[in-house]
C-alpha cells in the first residue's frame, strides 16, 4: 500500500483532505475537553461516550423520518442537560478533589452510559444516512462526501459562536474568571457551583454537535466513544488548555495522521496507531518535564 500510495499522488491528496475534514470534528470535541478541563480541572474519560450520545439522537431522527441533519440542532440541547445532570449527580462530588479521583468518577461514568447506550439502542452498528451525495474534485481523483463537508464547517461555527459567547456574555465571562483562579471568582460574587455545572454542559453541549456530525460522516457503535477520548487527550496535551488556534491545528493534524496510517498501514491498524502516537507523545512529554527539573536544579 505504501508504494501505492507514492505511485498514485492523489492517494495523498485524498488522505490529507479527508484528515483535515475529519479533523475539525475532533477537534471540536477536544475543546470541550480543554474547556472543562482548564475551568474545573477534571479528565473527563467519558467524553467519547457523551459524542455517542449526541450521534445516537441525529441517528433517531433519522429513522423517524426527520434528516440527521436536524440532530446539529436538537443534539446540543439535549445534551447540554446531560451534562449537567451528570454534573448535579456526580461531578460536583469530585471538583476541587485529587485529579486522580475525577479520572476515576468519569471512567464510571463511561462504563454506565456504554451499558445504557448498549441496553437502549442495541450493540448493531448503524449510521445516519444523510443523502448529501459527494464532491468530485481533480478530475474525478479526489472523492469528498458532502456529509463530512456539512460536519466540518458546522463544527466551525459551533467554535465561532462558542467563542464570541464567551467573550461577550456573563456567564461566558464568569467562566473565564472561574478559570484563571476560582476562590478569587467565588470572593467577587462569581456562582463557581453554576458556573461548573454550565461548563460541563457547555461541553456535553459541543459533544453533541460532534457527535450528530459523526453520525453522518462514520459510524455510531456503544462501545466506540473512547478513541474519541483519546483523540480529544491527545490534542489538548498538544494544544494546551484555552488555546483554540492550537486546538484546531493539532485536530487536523491528527485527522490527517489517522488518514495516513489508513492508507499506509490498513484500517485494522488506524486505532493502533492513535494509541501508539498517544504513549510518544506522553513519553516525551515526561522526558521534556524530567530535563525541566534538571535545568531547576
Amino acid at each position: 500500500m505504501d508504494f501505492l500510495i507514492f505511485q498514485a499522488p492523489m492517494l495523498m491528496v485524498q488522505a490529507t483532505m479527508d484528515g483535515l475534514v475529519i479533523g475539525i470534528i475532533f477537534a471540536l470535541v477536544a475543546y470541550g475537553m480543554a474547556l472543562q478541563w482548564g475551568v474545573m480541572n477534571i479528565i473527563n474519560i467519558a467524553q467519547g461516550e457523551l459524542v455517542i450520545m449526541g450521534g445516537y439522537i441525529a441517528y433517531f431522527l433519522y429513522i423517524a423520518g426527520i434528516h440527521p441533519a436536524f440532530g446539529v440542532l436538537l443534539s446540543p440541547i439535549i445534551m447540554f442537560f446531560v451534562g449537567v445532570g451528570i454534573y448535579k449527580l456526580v461531578i460536583n462530588k469530585v471538583v476541587d478533589r485529587d485529579l486522580f479521583i475525577s479520572i476515576l468518577a468519569t471512567f464510571g461514568i463511561s462504563i454506565l452510559a456504554q451499558q445504557l447506550m448498549n441496553f437502549a439502542f442495541g450493540a448493531d452498528v448503524v449510521v445516519a444516512d444523510s443523502g448529501f451525495g459527494t464532491l468530485m474534485m481533480f478530475d474525478n481523483s479526489v472523492v469528498l462526501p458532502m456529509s463530512k463537508l456539512f460536519s466540518a464547517s458546522v463544527c466551525i461555527i459551533s467554535a465561532i459562536i462558542l467563542v464570541a459567547y464567551m467573550k461577550r456574555s456573563k456567564l461566558g465571562r464568569a467562566i473565564r474568571a472561574t478559570a484563571q483562579n476560582a476562590r478569587a471568582a467565588k470572593i467577587l460574587g462569581v456562582d463557581t457551583e453554576k458556573v461548573y455545572a454550565a461548563t460541563f454542559g457547555i461541553n456535553a453541549a459541543l459533544c453533541g454537535i460532534a457527535g450528530a456530525c459523526v453520525a453522518m460522516t462514520f459510524t455510531l457503535h456503544p462501545y466506540t466513544g473512547l478513541p474519541y477520548t483519546i483523540r480529544s487527550f491527545m490534542i489538548v496535551i498538544i494544544a494546551g488548555l484555552g488555546n483554540l488556534p492550537a486546538v484546531a491545528v493539532s485536530g487536523m493534524g491528527l485527522g490527517v495522521f489517522e488518514e495516513w496510517s489508513d492508507y499506509l498501514l490498513g484500517t485494522e491498524f488506524r486505532i493502533a496507531a492513535v494509541f501508539s502516537l498517544l504513549v510518544i507523545i506522553l513519553v516525551y512529554r515526561r522526558f521534556k518535564l524530567a530535563r525541566k527539573r534538571e535545568y531547576l536544579k
